[in-house]
């Protein structure tokens, strides 16, 4: 587990993962997941093309 260094030094930003490099920078990458959740895609409803019937001929009796 990680040692809490100094609070309140920089500000955070969601979705991003802060941490000490080697030389004791404090560094900032973006996660692969987080921060703001993604909005779902609405469904395109698609129209079914109606099949035209072609006249029967009936024969004469």
């Amino acid at each position: 587990m990680g040692k809490i260094v100094v609070k309140n030094v920089i500000t955070r930003k969601p979705g991003h993962l802060y941490y000490i490099d080697g030389q004791g920078n404090v560094c900032e990458a973006k996660m692969a997941r987080g921060g703001k959740k993604k909005k779902a895609a609405k469904k395109k409803s698609v129209k079914k093309k109606v099949a035209k019937k072609k006249p029967v001929k009936r024969k004469k009796k």
